[in-house]
């Protein structure tokens, strides 16, 4: 049974190093859960900047400039590196940028590669011995070029403290796993709300979770302000309280009635962080009785009242923009 994971109070460091015609819809699809994740987490879980390899802005392959926060010369130990290269894999791959992916790996608990990342990782013998994907157009060129390493036709890949991913759409997948490894079930199922991911996954059937645990999932999100009970729950989706909770503790490891109280705070908490309704109203929409009652649950979960948490997040979210480009790590 999975076990729920408490969240860290220590944010895990991330540098993105970025090569020029990066695909940016991979980096977005990283990224973004990440970003997401932050704001559902009780402290911060991510933090992250963007490098090059000698400092100087790049372009993706749609033409958006990204300014970095340093070169690789100036990056400091990290828990994750991500390495980011899409097309023109070929041009970067040259004797200067093997010796910096293997300086950077030095720095990094876990070496990523996105899309096109895992060529430049192979060539500086980062996966050496190991098993890996790349994008699918390259996958033959790759098992090719590179003998020693044992090349998987799969969206994503992890051995040991290398992690392989075969592109933008995989990108999101590999991130919400982590996601879940890092944070938690409730979390990543937050995460996978936000962005409404119920197109048909790059994962094995297995690995997406039990479709009678997601149909209950989607009913407790339509439900909030009126929750229902676990009976009524079950009746709905079809099956008893007894195989419903047990099925939820299977896939998830919580019960349906923590889940559902997840997902109304977390609903409470978007609203209480991006919206002017009231708190009584806000108690209202996720199914409190009163601003009393969403206040005591909210503390618990979050640890400061709704009414804290906004003022809070009005008057950092300046800092929140900029604090990613500004801080060292």
């Amino acid at each position: 049974m999975p076990k729920q994971t408490e969240p860290t109070t220590r944010p895990i460091k991330i540098a993105f190093l970025l090569f020029d015609r990066f695909s940016n819809l991979c980096l977005a699809n990283c990224l973004e859960p990440m970003r997401a994740a932050n704001t559902f987490a009780p402290h911060p879980a991510y933090r992250w900047r963007f490098l090059t390899p000698d400092g100087a802005p790049v372009r993706s392959s749609s033409g958006l400039t990204v300014s970095p926060d340093c070169s690789v010369a100036g990056m400091t130990p990290v828990d994750r590196l991500f390495i980011v290269a899409s097309y023109d894999h070929l041009a970067h791959d040259t004797p200067a940028t093997r010796r910096l992916l293997a300086r950077a790996a030095g720095q990094s608990q876990l070496v990523a590669g996105l899309d096109a990342g895992a060529w430049l990782m192979a060539s500086a013998g980062l996966l050496h011995g190991r098993q890996a994907t790349i994008h699918w157009d390259l996958l033959d060129a790759f098992s090719e070029r590179f003998l020693q390493v044992n090349v998987i036709r799969a969206p994503h890949l992890r051995d040991g403290d290398r992690l392989t991913c075969a592109g933008a759409m995989a990108a999101f997948d590999m991130t919400h796993n982590m996601i879940r490894t890092d944070l938690g079930p409730a979390i990543a199922l937050d995460v996978e709300g936000l962005f409404l991911t119920d197109r048909p996954t790059l994962q094995p059937a297995p690995k997406r979770g039990d479709a009678l645990v997601r149909r209950a999932l989607d009913m407790m999100r339509t439900e909030l302000e009126t929750p229902l009970t676990l009976g009524v729950l079950a009746r709905r989706v079809g099956t008893t309280p007894r195989t419903l909770t047990r099925r939820c503790q299977a896939a998830l490891g919580l019960t349906p009635g923590v889940l559902y109280r997840h997902i109304r705070l977390s609903a409470a908490r978007q609203m209480v962080e991006g919206s002017s309704s009231s708190i009584a109203e806000i108690a209202l929409r996720c199914g409190y009785e009163d601003p009393a009652a969403l206040t005591r649950a909210f503390r618990l979960r979050f640890g400061c009242a709704p009414r804290q948490m906004r003022l809070r997040s009005a008057a950092t979210a300046p800092q929140i923009r900029t604090e990613n480009a500004t801080d060292r790590m």
